[in-house]
């Protein structure tokens, strides 16, 4: 059995699966910091110094803080101001997977236009035929 979990773990899969896991971690918290602290102070400013962190509506009379952390001790709150700075990281984050998808889609066409096309095995076949048949 552990030889089968080592022959699991060091299958090629496995590995990639784990640096990828690992790489979309770290790009998961560069994306946030750059909502976060870039993105959304700027949009804050075009839209007149609001700051989305701080957006929420309570959902009991009990809450009457002004800002999310005070109005979360006091009771439930609606935080759509963190939802709509998660679904803009959400929209960074997927149209940079895009621009890489598309990037390497347009290497991998690139080498296939470079490298010659193999003739298929039928017409091979039939060359060597000719030759044989010119002897």
């Amino acid at each position: 059995m552990v030889n089968e979990f080592k022959d699991f773990i060091m299958k090629g899969n496995v590995m990639d699966l784990a640096v990828g896991v690992i790489i979309a971690g770290a790009f998961a918290l560069i994306t946030a910091s750059l909502v976060g602290d870039i993105i959304m102070p700027i949009v804050g400013a075009i839209f007149g110094g609001l700051d989305f962190s701080n957006y929420f509506i309570g959902l009991s009379d009990s809450v009457t803080a002004t800002t999310l952390e005070a109005a979360k001790e006091q009771g439930a709150v609606l935080a759509y101001g963190s939802f709509l700075t998660t679904l803009i990281n959400f929209v960074i984050i997927g149209f940079i997977i895009f621009m890489m998808v598309r990037f390497v889609k347009g290497l991998e066409k690139k080498k296939e236009e470079e490298a010659p096309a193999a003739p298929p095995a039928q017409e091979v076949l039939l060359a060597e035929i000719r030759d044989l048949l010119k002897k």
